[in-house]
C-alpha cells in the first residue's frame, strides 16, 4: 500500500514527561527510606525523591533505581556495572539489549536531574509526522510499519539504517523496531507521534520532509 508520509518536526526533550507515575515516585522514596511519601501531596513527589537520593553516592542511588527498573531482568552484578558505567557514559544509548534503553534514559535522567549534571545528559526526541494512504482508509501501524515507512526520508548516516539495512529496506520482520520506538501514538491512526533516542533519530537525520512510500506484506520467517 502506497502512504503519503509527512514529518512534521523533531522535538528534543531531556525527559518525558508523565513517564514516573506517582506509584512509581512512592515506591522509589520507600527503596531509598524515605517511608512517609505516601502520604505526601503527589506534586511533590518528584523533589521529596530528589531530597532522598541525594543522600545517598551517585552509584549507588543508580543501583537502586536500576533494581527498581530492571531488576527482574540483570543480575545485581550487572546492576552494580551499569552504575559504574553510567557516571562515565550514556549507557542508556550503548546498551546492546536494546529493549533496555528505554527504561535506562529514564534512569539516568531521573539521576541526571537529581545530582544536577553528575551523570552524562542523554536526550529523547519526539517525532511528529503523519501517515495516510493514498488510497483507501488508514489502518492500524505498528513500529515495524512506521519505521519502514520513514526509511526515505531518513539519512543514510542515520543510526537505525546502517544497522538494520536489511530490516528497514526488505519486506522481512524488523523485531527491533518496538524497542526502538519507546512510544507510538496516534489518535486517528493518520497524525503520529513517536518517542525514542536521539541517538536513532534526530534532527539531523532528516532529509526529507514529505514524501510517499510503500509499505508491502512483511514475509514471516519460519
Amino acid at each position: 500500500m502506497n502512504y503519503q508520509i509527512t514529518i512534521k518536526r523533531i522535538d528534543t526533550v531531556n525527559e518525558i514527561e508523565g513517564y514516573w507515575t506517582t506509584q512509581d515516585y512512592i515506591a522509589l522514596c520507600e527503596r531509598f527510606n524515605f517511608p512517609d511519601a505516601a502520604t505526601a501531596e503527589p506534586e511533590n513527589l518528584p523533589e521529596l525523591l530528589q531530597m532522598a537520593i541525594s543522600d545517598y553516592e551517585p552509584h549507588e542511588a543508580a543501583a537502586i533505581v536500576l533494581d527498581y527498573k530492571l531488576g527482574a531482568e540483570l543480575s545485581q552484578g550487572q546492576i552494580e556495572q551499569i552504575a559504574h558505567n553510567m557516571l562515565i557514559d550514556k549507557v542508556c544509548e550503548e546498551y546492546p539489549e536494546i529493549q533496555m534503553q528505554g527504561r535506562l534514559f529514564h534512569a539516568n535522567q531521573l539521576l541526571f536531574k537529581a545530582y544536577n549534571g553528575k551523570f552524562p545528559n542523554a536526550k529523547a526526541s519526539i517525532v511528529h509526522f503523519s501517515m495516510a494512504p493514498t488510497q483507501g482508509e488508514a489502518k492500524e501501524l505498528t513500529a515495524e510499519n512506521v519505521l519502514k515507512l520513514l526509511n526515505k526520508g531518513l539519512s543514510d548516516r542515520n543510526l537505525i539504517k546502517r544497522l538494520f539495512e536489511d530490516q528497514m529496506t526488505q519486506n522481512i520482520p524488523f523485531p527491533n523496531a518496538a524497542a526502538i520506538i519507546w512510544e507510538l501514538r496516534t489518535t486517528d491512526a493518520v497524525n503520529f507521534s513517536l518517542i525514542t533516542s536521539e541517538n536513532w533519530i534526530n534532527n539531523e537525520d532528516v532529509i526529507l520532509s514529505e514524501f510517499e512510500s510503500v509499505l508491502e506484506q512483511i514475509e514471516q520467517e519460519d
